[in-house]
C-alpha cells in the first residue's frame, strides 16, 4: 500500500525511506565516509532526529521499503502522481537499490506533467550512473547530487546542493534556499525543481548541525 507524506515545509507529496547508513538500518550508503562513519553533511541530518524517531514515522518508512518491491508499485505511484504538479523523492533516505532507481525512472517518465526533484548521494556508485543520467535527461526531473560539505563548498558541474553555515556565507554560484526567510516553508518557491538553478545552498539549522559545523570549522 502506498504511503506518501506531505511535509509542512514543502507542501507537496513525498515518498521516503529510513535515513542513516546501512549499519544503522538506514538506506543511505552514500552517507558513509572513508572511515565507515557518516560524512560531515550527514552527521547533523534532520531526518535522524526529532519526529523522525517516532515509531509511527519509522513504520511508514519501513512499509515503503517493503512496498516498492511489489509488482504493482510503479503503476500505483504513476496513478497517485497523475494530478500533482510537483513531487519530491526522499525527504529522508535514498534510493539504495538499483532496482528501485529503475522503477523510479519509469514513474518519472510516465508522469511528464509532474516535476520531480531527487536529492541523492548515489552518484558515488558507478552502477547508478546510467539511471541517474537517464533521469536527468527527462525535462520534468531535477536530480541534485548532494555535497558532503557543511561550509558551502561543492564541485561545479557535479553537486547540485550543499549546506551553508548561514545564508550570508553562501559562496558564489550558490542560490540560497528561501525557506528559512519564510517561516521554514517553501511557499511558492520551486528552485529545487528548476534545472536552471545549478546549486542550492541550504542554511544549516538545528542544534545538531550547529555542533557539526563548529567541530568542522575548528578542525
Amino acid at each position: 500500500m502506498l504511503k506518501l507524506s506531505k511535509t509542512s515545509k514543502l507542501g507537496t507529496k513525498s515518498w521516503s525511506l529510513q535515513a542513516g547508513i546501512p549499519a544503522d538500518g538506514g538506506t543511505c550508503p552514500g552517507a558513509v565516509g572513508p572511515d565507515g562513519d557518516y560524512v560531515t553533511a550527514c552527521q547533523g541530518c534532520y531526518a535522524r532526529s526529532g519526529m523522525y524517531h517516532f515509531g509511527a514515522v519509522k513504520a511508514v518508512r519501513a512499509d515503503n521499503k517493503a512496498d516498492w518491491k511489489r509488482d504493482g508499485w510503479t503503476a500505483d505511484m504513476v496513478k497517485a502522481l497523475s494530478k500533482d504538479k510537483h513531487f519530491r523523492w526522499f525527504d529522508s533516505g535514498d534510493m539504495y537499490s538499483l532496482e528501485l532507481a529503475e522503477k523510479m525512472l519509469a514513474i518519472m517518465a510516465a508522469t511528464p506533467n509532474t516535476k520531480h526533484w531527487l536529492p541523492t548521494r548515489m552518484y558515488k556508485f558507478p552502477k547508478f550512473q546510467a539511471v541517474l543520467k537517464a533521469m536527468q535527461a527527462l525535462p520534468n526531473v531535477m536530480v541534485r547530487y548532494s555535497s558532503d560539505a557543511v561550509d558551502g563548498s561543492y564541485t561545479p558541474g557535479v553537486h547540485g546542493s550543499t549546506i551553508v553555515p548561514s545564508a550570508d556565507q553562501a559562496p558564489a554560484g550558490v542560490t540560497v534556499c528561501q525557506a528559512y526567510n519564510q517561516g521554514g516553508k517553501c511557499l511558492t518557491c520551486r528552485a529545487c525543481y528548476d534545472k536552471s538553478v545549478a546549486v542550492i545552498g541550504y542554511p544549516a539549522h538545528g542544534k545538531k548541525m550547529a555542533k557539526v559545523i563548529r567541530i568542522a570549522v575548528a578542525a
